[in-house]
Formats: structure tokens, C-alpha cells, sequence
């Protein structure tokens, strides 16, 4: 069973933050150069918010969004939920897509430590049973290495 923290190591532990301050603007530039979907939106140290894609994508559709002046604060997802290292991979799975949600900040001991997304998840999980197909193929034919 593999855990966050496989693929925190896997994947590094830098995490793109920005203010609630920021333009929605300024926030998808950034996002743009980082080549990422979604960043943490931080007062201090404090998470505050998560900033997506999707959050500019479904308030543009339903209103007149100027992104050069509304503050991301305006428009990002503030219900927050978070997983620690030792998660598993099925149960940030579940999570997920239980709370319809597609980032995680990962804590331990009062510290953000990552940020997982839905296709880290699943990549790992995929990696997992490719691994364990693999092994049950060897098995049943009495292959070894």
C-alpha cells in the first residue's frame, strides 16, 4: 500500500503559493509559468484558499469576471481539506472523490510539507497495480527476475 508521502518524495515537495491579494490575472500567469493547475493561496503561513483552473473557469461562465482587478480571495475555493504523509493513496482517493475535489495540502506537524493532486493519486495507483500485476504474472508462471 503506498502512502502521500511516496509521492511527496517522488515528486518534490515545492508548493506554489500566492496572496488572496493577488488578481485572478496575476494568479493564472503564475500558474502558467509553473505549468500547474492549481496554487495555495497563503496569509502568512496561514492556507487560506485554494486557487484552480476550475474556480476562474466556473465563475467567468456564470459572471462578467475581470480578472485584471477581481482579487483571487473573490473567487477561490476556501473549504479546505488536508492529508497527512501517512495517508494512503486509496484513501485520498475515496477523499477525494467522495468531497469532489482535486488538490490536497499535505501536513505534518503543523507544516505544509506538499500538495498532491487527483492525477498523482492516480498515477501512484496505477504505478501500484501494474507493479502487482507484474508480480502475479511472474508468480503464476514461474518467471523469476
Amino acid at each position: 500500500m503506498t502512502h502521500v508521502r511516496e509521492i511527496i518524495k517522488a515528486k518534490g515537495s515545492t508548493v506554489w503559493t500566492i496572496s488572496p491579494q493577488d488578481t485572478v490575472k496575476k494568479a493564472l500567469i503564475f500558474m502558467a509559468e509553473k505549468n500547474v493547475g492549481a496554487v495555495l493561496v497563503l496569509e502568512g503561513k496561514d492556507i487560506v484558499g485554494v486557487f484552480s483552473e476550475r474556480d476562474f473557469a466556473r465563475h467567468s461562465a456564470k459572471s462578467n469576471l475581470r480578472p485584471e482587478e477581481v482579487p483571487v480571495k473573490d473567487i477561490m475555493t476556501t473549504r479546505i481539506l488536508f492529508v497527512s504523509p501517512s495517508e494512503t493513496t486509496e484513501d485520498c482517493m475515496s477523499l477525494m472523490t467522495a468531497k469532489r475535489i482535486r488538490h490536497l495540502p499535505v501536513i505534518e506537524n503543523d507544516q505544509l510539507i506538499g500538495l498532491i493532486s487527483i492525477g498523482d493519486v492516480v498515477n501512484k495507483i496505477i504505478e501500484d497495480h501494474k507493479f502487482s500485476i507484474t508480480q502475479l504474472e511472474h508468480y503464476v508462471t514461474g518467471k523469476s527476475y
